[in-house]
């Protein structure tokens, strides 16, 4: 099962460490003094490249699941349980 984890994560916004410029901030921003700072969908990129990209990131891993053969999804298997129990190796009960 592929997660897409990309697709829920918005940037969080920049908020002063200050608490009496983050009270008036966001006093401001209640006010209608200011106006909130809404992330851009594109963020500066190319919204053609960020569609492709999308589309591909979709297909992707269900694609290449598709091609691989039996062993080589074990081969890669393996190598993930592998990296998983390296840094905490299973314990065994006497």
């Amino acid at each position: 099962m592929y997660y897409d984890a990309m697709s829920t994560d918005t940037p969080k916004k920049k908020r002063p460490a200050d608490i009496n410029r983050l009270a008036a901030q966001i006093v401001a921003e209640t006010t209608g003094d200011i106006e909130p700072d809404a992330p851009s969908e594109y963020d500066g990129k190319n919204p053609a490249a960020v569609a492709l990209g999308h589309l591909g990131g979709k297909k992707g891993g269900k694609a290449r699941a598709e091609k691989l053969t039996p062993e080589q999804r074990k081969e890669i298997a393996q190598k993930a349980a592998n990296a998983r129990w390296k840094s905490n190796p299973p314990q065994t009960s006497p």
